[in-house]
C-alpha cells in the first residue's frame, strides 16, 4: 500500500448505475452508439471487461459493493434487510482516511424511508432516497437530505441527481472527496413496469437492435427495449457532464471514477422478473475505471467480481485494504506486479431461488435449491444441478448442456471448483445431486478444453 499525503489524495467517484447489461456499451459491441462517454472512458483509462456481480439483485449487490464482501458474509442474502450497523463501508474507510465523503441517489439498504442518519452507512452528504424508484418518477424526483426532509430536484430524474452532483463537486473541490453518485436508470419504474426514458428517446432506439439472447427468448423485449436504451443513452451524457465538470474545475487528473452496475437485464426471458438468475444477461455489467492509477490500464480480460470493487478503491487512495474483504484489488492487474488472478467469479443467487453459480472463462455452472424459497433462506445443504454453458461457443446461453454424457467431466471439475468456492465464502460444503443423464449426439470435449 502507498501512503499518500493529504495533498496528493485523489478524489474518488461511483457513477453507479442500476440493472444494465454490459452490452449497452459501444465497447462490448452494441452498434447504438449509446455510451461515447463510456468507451472513452475505457479506452483512455482500464476497461474491466469482464466484470460480474455478486449477487443479481439490487440490496444485496449494494452490499457487496459497499462491503467488499459477499451477500451472506455481509447478511444481506435478499433486498430489505438494512446493512448491518455495525459493519464498515466505503464511506468509513474514506472518512478514516481524510475523505469527505457524500451519496446522492438510491440507498436500497434501509428499511425505512426517509433514511435515518444511523442508517446511512456513515456517509456525511446525503441526498438521497431508501427506494427512489418508489419515491419518484422520471420527472418528480424526490430525494431527502441530512435532516430527513423531502426535496424536490427538478428535470429528468438522471439530470436532476447529476446536477446535485456537480453541485457538491464544486463545493467540495477544494478537499478530498469521496462520492457515491447512485441512478435508478436504467431500472424499470416498478409501479408501471416500464421503462420511462427521457421525451423522444425512446422513439430514438425502438425496434434498432435486440441481443440475441433476447431474439430468441422473447419475453418483454421487443416492448421495452426502446425505452431501456434511451435511458443507457441520458446516463452516459450524465457520466459525460461529470467529466466536463471536472475538467472545468480542473480535477480531471486528480479523480478517479468508477463506473459500474448492479446487474443486469434479461427482461423475463430466465424468470418472472428482470434479474435474479445465473445468466450472463443477469449477472454480467459494464465496468471501466480512469483517473490516477488507471489511466492507460488498457482492456484487462481477467474475471472480476463485484466484491473486488471496494478494495480497488481504497488501494488506489492509498488507504488499507480491511483484511474482512472478500474481493482483491485489481491494480496489480495494471501494474502486473502480479500475474496470479482468480480463474473463476462467484455467484449467489436470491429471491428468485436459492442458488449457486460459478463462472470462469469458458464456462457457466449453476445448481439451485428447488425445495427452498430466496427470501427466507439464503443458502442450501442440498443443490441439484440446474445450468451448464459454454461461453465461447454459447455466448447468450442459448443451449444448457447439464447433464450431457459428452460434459460429465468438465461438470464434475467445476461441481468441485463450485464447492470449493461455497466452502471458502459460507464455510459450508453442501451436497451437489448430478443432473439426469442425456444423450450428447455428435458433442465431444478435448482435454484442453475442460480447465479453462
Amino acid at each position: 500500500m502507498i501512503v499518500l499525503t493529504q495533498s496528493e489524495k485523489p478524489n474518488v467517484i461511483v457513477f453507479f448505475t442500476d440493472q444494465q447489461r454490459w452490452d449497452t456499451t459501444g465497447v462490448h459491441g452494441n452498434p447504438l452508439g449509446l455510451t461515447p462517454n463510456f468507451d472513452r472512458m475505457a479506452q483512455e483509462g482500464t476497461h474491466l471487461y469482464h466484470t460480474f456481480t455478486s449477487q443479481p439483485v439490487c440490496g444485496p449487490a449494494r452490499a457487496s459493493l459497499q462491503s467488499g464482501q459477499y451477500a451472506t458474509e455481509i447478511g444481506c442474502f435478499r433486498n430489505a434487510i438494512p446493512f448491518p450497523s455495525g459493519s464498515k463501508t466505503l464511506a468509513n474507510h474514506f472518512k478514516k482516511g481524510g475523505y469527505y465523503t457524500g451519496y446522492i441517489g438510491k440507498w436500497h439498504l434501509a428499511a425505512e424511508e426517509p433514511v435515518k442518519e444511523e442508517r446511512r452507512g456513515g456517509y456525511e452528504y446525503w441526498l438521497a432516497s431508501n427506494s427512489l424508484e418508489h419515491t419518484s418518477d422520471p420527472y418528480h424526483t424526490t430525494v431527502y437530505d441530512h435532516n430527513c426532509q423531502p426535496v424536490e430536484l427538478p428535470g429528468y430524474r438522471v439530470d436532476a441527481l447529476t446536477d446535485a452532483a456537480i453541485r457538491f463537486i464544486d463545493g467540495e473541490k477544494d478537499k478530498p472527496f469521496f462520492l457515491f453518485l447512485s441512478y435508478l436508470e436504467p431500472h424499470h419504474q416498478n409501479r408501471n413496469d416500464n421503462y420511462p426514458a427521457p421525451t423522444s428517446y425512446q422513439e430514438m432506439y425502438t425496434s434498432r437492435w435486440t441481443p440475441p439472447d433476447l431474439a430468441s427468448l422473447g419475453g418483454l423485449a421487443h416492448q421495452q427495449l426502446g425505452g431501456y436504451y434511451g435511458m443507457v443513452k441520458r446516463l452516459d451524457e450524465a457520466l459525460g457532464r461529470i467529466m466536463d465538470a471536472l475538467k472545468s474545475l480542473k480535477l480531471e487528473e486528480s479523480t478517479i471514477i468508477l463506473f459500474t452496475s448492479d446487474h443486469g437485464c434479461h427482461f423475463k426471458t430466465r424468470n418472472s422478473e428482470y434479474k435474479r438468475s445465473c445468466h450472463e444477461s443477469s449477472i454480467r455489467i459494464p465496468t471501466a475505471i480512469t483517473g490516477p492509477g488507471f489511466f492507460q490500464g488498457g482492456r484487462k480480460r481477467e474475471l472480476v467480481s463485484l466484491v473486488d470493487l471496494a478494495p480497488t478503491l481504497l488501494d488506489a487512495a492509498g488507504l488499507k485494504v480491511p483484511e474482512e474483504m472478500s474481493g482483491r484489488s485489481v491494480l496489480p492487474l495494471i501494474t502486473r506486479s502480479n500475474q496470479s488472478w482468480q480463474k473463476e467469479v462467484f455467484v449467489q443467487i436470491s429471491e428468485s431461488q436459492v442458488g449457486r453459480a460459478i463462472r470462469t472463462k469458458k464456462w457457466k455452472y449453476s445448481v439451485s435449491d428447488p425445495t427452498k424459497n430466496g427470501i427466507d433462506h439464503s443458502k442450501s445443504d442440498h443443490y441439484i444441478e440446474e445450468f451448464l454453458y459454454d461461453l465461447e461457443l454459447d455466448p447468450y446461453e442459448l443451449t444448457n448442456l447439464i447433464g450431457y454424457k459428452s460434459h460429465q467431466e468438465v461438470t464434475r471439475f467445476l461441481r468441485e471448483r463450485l464447492l470449493s468456492k461455497i466452502e471458502e465464502v459460507e464455510n459450508e460444503i453442501p451436497y451437489i445431486e448430478s443432473a439426469p443423464l442425456k444423450e450428447s449426439g455428435q458433442r465431444k470435449l478435448i482435454d484442453e478444453e475442460i480447465f479453462q
